[in-house]
Protein backbone atom coordinates (compact mmCIF):
# COMPACT_ATOMS: atom_id res chain seq x y z
CA UNK A 1 0.00 0.00 0.00
CA UNK A 2 1.42 3.06 -0.97
CA UNK A 3 2.15 6.18 1.18
CA UNK A 4 -0.16 9.21 0.91
CA UNK A 5 1.73 12.88 0.87
CA UNK A 6 0.93 15.70 2.92
CA UNK A 7 -1.20 18.24 1.90
CA UNK A 8 0.15 20.72 0.11
CA UNK A 9 -1.03 24.12 -1.99
CA UNK A 10 -2.51 22.58 -4.87
CA UNK A 11 -4.61 20.12 -2.40
CA UNK A 12 -5.76 22.45 -0.35
CA UNK A 13 -7.02 24.59 -2.76
CA UNK A 14 -8.95 22.03 -4.08
CA UNK A 15 -10.41 21.12 -0.88
CA UNK A 16 -11.63 24.68 -1.12
CA UNK A 17 -13.36 24.41 -4.12
CA UNK A 18 -15.42 21.12 -3.44
CA UNK A 19 -16.09 22.52 0.03
CA UNK A 20 -18.09 25.33 -1.74
CA UNK A 21 -19.93 22.47 -3.81
CA UNK A 22 -20.23 20.64 -1.18
CA UNK A 23 -21.99 23.15 1.33
CA UNK A 24 -24.20 24.04 -1.47
CA UNK A 25 -25.72 20.38 -2.12
CA UNK A 26 -27.91 19.71 0.83
CA UNK A 27 -29.49 23.21 0.53
CA UNK A 28 -30.25 22.55 -2.85
CA UNK A 29 -31.99 19.25 -2.47
CA UNK A 30 -33.90 20.62 0.28
CA UNK A 31 -34.54 23.88 -2.06
CA UNK A 32 -35.97 21.06 -4.79
CA UNK A 33 -37.51 19.03 -2.10
CA UNK A 34 -41.45 20.44 -2.64
CA UNK A 35 -40.57 18.99 -6.44
CA UNK A 36 -39.01 15.54 -5.99
CA UNK A 37 -38.06 13.64 -2.28
CA UNK A 38 -34.60 14.46 -1.34
CA UNK A 39 -33.82 10.94 -1.10
CA UNK A 40 -35.46 10.34 -4.96
CA UNK A 41 -32.79 13.07 -5.96
CA UNK A 42 -29.76 11.46 -4.43
CA UNK A 43 -30.55 8.43 -5.83
CA UNK A 44 -31.90 9.46 -9.50
CA UNK A 45 -28.13 11.81 -9.32
CA UNK A 46 -26.14 8.67 -8.26
CA UNK A 47 -27.60 6.54 -11.35
CA UNK A 48 -27.15 9.55 -14.07
CA UNK A 49 -23.65 10.60 -12.63
CA UNK A 50 -22.56 6.39 -12.55
CA UNK A 51 -23.16 5.99 -16.08
CA UNK A 52 -20.82 9.35 -16.63
CA UNK A 53 -18.69 7.38 -14.73
CA UNK A 54 -18.43 4.42 -16.28
CA UNK A 55 -18.12 6.47 -19.37
CA UNK A 56 -14.87 7.93 -17.82
CA UNK A 57 -13.61 4.63 -17.04
CA UNK A 58 -13.81 2.82 -20.50
CA UNK A 59 -12.21 6.41 -22.37
CA UNK A 60 -9.74 6.02 -20.05
CA UNK A 61 -9.62 1.80 -20.71
CA UNK A 62 -10.40 1.61 -16.93
CA UNK A 63 -12.31 -0.53 -16.49
CA UNK A 64 -10.20 -3.67 -16.59
CA UNK A 65 -10.47 -2.48 -13.00
CA UNK A 66 -13.98 -3.73 -12.42
CA UNK A 67 -13.15 -7.70 -11.72
CA UNK A 68 -13.18 -9.59 -9.34
CA UNK A 69 -10.71 -8.21 -6.83
CA UNK A 70 -12.72 -4.97 -6.50
CA UNK A 71 -16.16 -6.52 -6.72
CA UNK A 72 -16.54 -7.31 -2.99
CA UNK A 73 -14.99 -4.10 -1.92
CA UNK A 74 -16.91 -2.21 -4.24
CA UNK A 75 -20.27 -3.66 -3.37
CA UNK A 76 -18.93 -3.51 0.29
CA UNK A 77 -18.40 0.39 -0.45
CA UNK A 78 -20.82 1.17 -2.70
CA UNK A 79 -23.60 -0.20 0.26
CA UNK A 80 -22.10 2.20 2.95
CA UNK A 81 -21.86 5.17 0.70
CA UNK A 82 -25.47 4.72 -0.42
CA UNK A 83 -26.73 4.38 3.18
CA UNK A 84 -24.90 7.76 3.91
CA UNK A 85 -27.09 9.31 1.34
CA UNK A 86 -30.25 7.06 2.42
CA UNK A 87 -29.65 8.49 6.14
CA UNK A 88 -29.00 12.33 4.53
CA UNK A 89 -32.50 12.44 2.10
CA UNK A 90 -34.42 10.92 5.00
CA UNK A 91 -32.50 13.32 7.60
CA UNK A 92 -33.46 16.34 5.52
CA UNK A 93 -37.50 15.33 5.49
CA UNK A 94 -37.22 16.39 9.68
CA UNK A 95 -33.85 18.63 10.37
CA UNK A 96 -33.07 21.83 8.49
CA UNK A 97 -30.46 21.77 5.59
CA UNK A 98 -27.54 23.12 8.20
CA UNK A 99 -27.93 20.32 10.97
CA UNK A 100 -27.56 17.71 8.38
CA UNK A 101 -23.91 19.25 6.96
CA UNK A 102 -22.90 19.91 10.22
CA UNK A 103 -23.35 16.83 11.56
CA UNK A 104 -22.42 14.63 8.35
CA UNK A 105 -19.20 16.49 8.78
CA UNK A 106 -18.38 14.43 12.07
CA UNK A 107 -17.47 12.17 9.43
CA UNK A 108 -13.58 12.86 8.81
CA UNK A 109 -13.41 13.06 13.10
CA UNK A 110 -14.74 8.91 13.11
CA UNK A 111 -12.55 8.31 9.77
CA UNK A 112 -9.39 9.33 11.16
CA UNK A 113 -9.58 7.72 14.56
CA UNK A 114 -10.33 4.47 12.43
CA UNK A 115 -7.35 5.15 9.91
CA UNK A 116 -5.01 6.30 12.53
CA UNK A 117 -5.29 3.28 14.55
CA UNK A 118 -5.06 1.09 11.41
CA UNK A 119 -2.46 2.88 9.23
CA UNK A 120 1.27 4.82 10.59
CA UNK A 121 0.97 7.20 7.43
CA UNK A 122 -3.10 8.11 8.67
CA UNK A 123 -1.96 9.05 11.97
CA UNK A 124 -2.54 12.44 13.40
CA UNK A 125 0.19 13.73 15.66
CA UNK A 126 -1.14 15.83 18.92
CA UNK A 127 -0.71 19.11 17.53
CA UNK A 128 -3.09 18.06 14.80
CA UNK A 129 -5.39 16.27 16.91
CA UNK A 130 -5.59 19.48 19.03
CA UNK A 131 -7.18 21.17 15.58
CA UNK A 132 -9.16 18.64 14.79
CA UNK A 133 -11.23 18.68 18.89
CA UNK A 134 -11.18 22.62 18.51
CA UNK A 135 -12.65 22.24 14.55
CA UNK A 136 -15.05 19.01 16.37
CA UNK A 137 -15.69 21.82 19.41
CA UNK A 138 -16.88 24.41 17.44
CA UNK A 139 -19.47 22.29 14.81
CA UNK A 140 -21.09 21.35 18.27
CA UNK A 141 -20.87 24.96 19.15
CA UNK A 142 -22.19 25.92 15.51
CA UNK A 143 -25.37 23.36 15.80
CA UNK A 144 -25.93 24.49 19.02
CA UNK A 145 -26.59 27.37 18.22
CA UNK A 146 -29.33 27.12 16.05
CA UNK A 147 -32.35 26.38 18.09
CA UNK A 148 -33.61 24.14 21.19
CA UNK A 149 -34.24 20.51 19.64
CA UNK A 150 -36.21 20.21 23.07
CA UNK A 151 -38.83 22.71 20.90
CA UNK A 152 -38.90 20.51 17.67
CA UNK A 153 -38.70 16.74 18.15
CA UNK A 154 -38.71 15.54 14.65
CA UNK A 155 -35.13 17.35 14.42
CA UNK A 156 -33.86 14.69 16.74
CA UNK A 157 -34.87 12.56 14.48
CA UNK A 158 -33.42 13.95 11.80
CA UNK A 159 -30.41 15.02 13.64
CA UNK A 160 -30.51 10.53 14.65
CA UNK A 161 -30.12 9.95 10.93
CA UNK A 162 -27.65 12.84 10.22
CA UNK A 163 -24.88 10.98 12.34
CA UNK A 164 -25.55 7.81 10.82
CA UNK A 165 -24.99 9.39 7.41
CA UNK A 166 -21.65 10.57 8.79
CA UNK A 167 -20.91 6.82 10.56
CA UNK A 168 -21.89 5.57 7.12
CA UNK A 169 -19.46 8.21 5.39
CA UNK A 170 -16.70 7.05 7.74
CA UNK A 171 -17.10 3.41 7.26
CA UNK A 172 -16.75 4.11 3.04
CA UNK A 173 -13.77 5.81 3.65
CA UNK A 174 -12.00 3.18 6.39
CA UNK A 175 -13.07 0.02 3.48
CA UNK A 176 -11.49 2.52 0.53
CA UNK A 177 -8.45 2.98 2.20
CA UNK A 178 -7.78 -0.73 3.08
CA UNK A 179 -8.92 -2.42 -0.03
CA UNK A 180 -7.86 -2.93 -3.38
CA UNK A 181 -9.93 0.10 -4.41
CA UNK A 182 -7.12 2.05 -2.65
CA UNK A 183 -5.11 1.56 -5.53
CA UNK A 184 -7.83 1.48 -8.34
CA UNK A 185 -8.25 4.40 -10.30
CA UNK A 186 -10.99 7.11 -9.25
CA UNK A 187 -13.43 5.98 -11.94
CA UNK A 188 -13.78 2.83 -10.77
CA UNK A 189 -13.96 3.72 -6.64
CA UNK A 190 -16.88 6.37 -8.05
CA UNK A 191 -18.72 3.90 -10.26
CA UNK A 192 -18.70 1.75 -7.34
CA UNK A 193 -20.27 4.02 -4.67
CA UNK A 194 -22.58 5.59 -6.90
CA UNK A 195 -24.10 2.18 -7.63
CA UNK A 196 -24.83 1.89 -4.09
CA UNK A 197 -26.13 5.29 -3.80
CA UNK A 198 -28.61 4.69 -7.08
CA UNK A 199 -30.05 1.24 -5.55
CA UNK A 200 -30.42 1.90 -1.90
CA UNK A 201 -31.53 5.75 -2.06
CA UNK A 202 -33.59 4.91 -5.33
CA UNK A 203 -35.01 1.76 -3.65
CA UNK A 204 -35.91 3.77 -0.10
CA UNK A 205 -37.56 6.34 -2.15
CA UNK A 206 -39.82 3.93 -4.02
CA UNK A 207 -40.12 1.64 -0.42
CA UNK A 208 -41.50 4.87 1.24
CA UNK A 209 -43.30 5.96 -1.30
CA UNK A 210 -41.47 9.15 -2.34
CA UNK A 211 -41.65 9.07 -5.92
CA UNK A 212 -44.04 11.63 -6.76
CA UNK A 213 -42.52 14.29 -9.28
CA UNK A 214 -43.44 17.67 -10.25
CA UNK A 215 -41.63 18.99 -12.88
CA UNK A 216 -40.74 22.46 -12.82
CA UNK A 217 -37.76 24.38 -14.50
CA UNK A 218 -36.03 24.68 -11.20
CA UNK A 219 -35.98 20.78 -10.55
CA UNK A 220 -34.07 20.47 -13.19
CA UNK A 221 -31.77 23.17 -12.93
CA UNK A 222 -31.18 21.11 -9.29
CA UNK A 223 -31.12 17.85 -10.61
CA UNK A 224 -28.20 18.76 -13.51
CA UNK A 225 -26.23 20.59 -10.96
CA UNK A 226 -26.22 17.33 -8.50
CA UNK A 227 -25.59 15.12 -11.18
CA UNK A 228 -22.70 17.10 -13.11
CA UNK A 229 -21.35 18.84 -10.68
CA UNK A 230 -21.67 17.37 -7.25
CA UNK A 231 -22.27 13.73 -7.81
CA UNK A 232 -19.91 13.16 -10.77
CA UNK A 233 -16.78 16.21 -10.98
CA UNK A 234 -16.41 16.66 -7.67
CA UNK A 235 -16.57 13.35 -6.13
CA UNK A 236 -14.39 12.24 -8.99
CA UNK A 237 -11.80 14.91 -8.23
CA UNK A 238 -12.34 14.26 -4.11
CA UNK A 239 -11.35 10.30 -4.57
CA UNK A 240 -8.12 11.14 -6.86
CA UNK A 241 -7.02 13.05 -4.20
CA UNK A 242 -7.69 9.97 -1.73
CA UNK A 243 -5.17 8.27 -4.00
CA UNK A 244 -2.44 10.57 -3.49
CA UNK A 245 -2.83 12.73 -0.04
CA UNK A 246 -3.36 11.56 3.41
CA UNK A 247 -7.26 10.74 3.90
CA UNK A 248 -7.46 11.72 7.77
CA UNK A 249 -6.16 15.80 6.91
CA UNK A 250 -8.00 16.13 3.94
CA UNK A 251 -10.83 14.72 6.36
CA UNK A 252 -9.98 17.72 8.08
CA UNK A 253 -10.01 20.14 5.86
CA UNK A 254 -13.50 19.42 4.75
CA UNK A 255 -14.46 21.18 7.92
CA UNK A 256 -15.05 23.75 5.87
CA UNK A 257 -17.93 22.46 3.88
CA UNK A 258 -20.45 22.80 7.35
CA UNK A 259 -19.08 26.70 7.13
CA UNK A 260 -20.10 26.96 3.73
CA UNK A 261 -23.54 24.98 4.12
CA UNK A 262 -24.68 26.78 6.80
CA UNK A 263 -23.73 30.18 5.03
CA UNK A 264 -25.71 28.87 2.14
CA UNK A 265 -28.66 28.10 4.06
CA UNK A 266 -28.85 31.78 5.29
CA UNK A 267 -28.12 33.17 1.86
CA UNK A 268 -30.61 30.97 0.42
CA UNK A 269 -33.36 29.14 2.35
CA UNK A 270 -33.56 32.23 4.85
CA UNK A 271 -32.04 30.77 8.00
CA UNK A 272 -30.42 32.83 11.05
CA UNK A 273 -27.15 32.91 12.25
CA UNK A 274 -26.49 33.86 15.86
CA UNK A 275 -23.05 34.57 17.99
CA UNK A 276 -22.83 30.28 18.67
CA UNK A 277 -22.49 29.78 14.80
CA UNK A 278 -20.45 32.64 14.36
CA UNK A 279 -18.12 31.82 17.52
CA UNK A 280 -18.00 28.36 16.30
CA UNK A 281 -17.47 28.91 12.51
CA UNK A 282 -14.11 30.86 13.90
CA UNK A 283 -13.51 27.85 15.87
CA UNK A 284 -13.66 25.42 12.79
CA UNK A 285 -11.34 27.39 10.64
CA UNK A 286 -8.93 28.03 12.52
CA UNK A 287 -8.94 24.51 14.33
CA UNK A 288 -8.61 23.36 10.20
CA UNK A 289 -5.33 25.46 9.95
CA UNK A 290 -3.94 24.41 13.50
CA UNK A 291 -4.39 20.69 12.03
CA UNK A 292 -3.51 21.35 8.57
CA UNK A 293 -0.49 23.48 8.51
CA UNK A 294 1.25 23.88 11.51
CA UNK A 295 2.81 20.18 11.55
CA UNK A 296 4.03 20.10 8.22
CA UNK A 297 6.01 23.19 8.76
CA UNK A 298 7.63 21.73 12.23
CA UNK A 299 8.54 18.97 10.54
CA UNK A 300 10.34 20.72 7.76
CA UNK A 301 12.33 22.41 10.28
CA UNK A 302 13.12 19.33 12.76
CA UNK A 303 14.78 17.97 9.75
CA UNK A 304 16.01 20.65 8.05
Amino acid sequence: MSERKPIDRTAATVMVILCLIWGTQQVAIKWAAPAMSATLQMGLRSGLAALGTLAVAFHRREQRWLNRATLVPGLLVGSTFGLEFVFAGEALRYTTASHVTIYLYSAPIMAAVGLGLRYRDERLHPAQWIGVIIAFAGVALAFLGRGDPDRYPAMRLGDALSLAAAASWAVSSFILRGSRLANAPASVSLFYQLCGAFVLAGGMAVTLGETAIKPTAWLAVMLTWQTLVVAFASYLTWFALLRRYSASRLGVLSFMTPVFGVVAGIALLGEKIDTNFAIGGCMILGGIVLASTRLPRLGRRATA
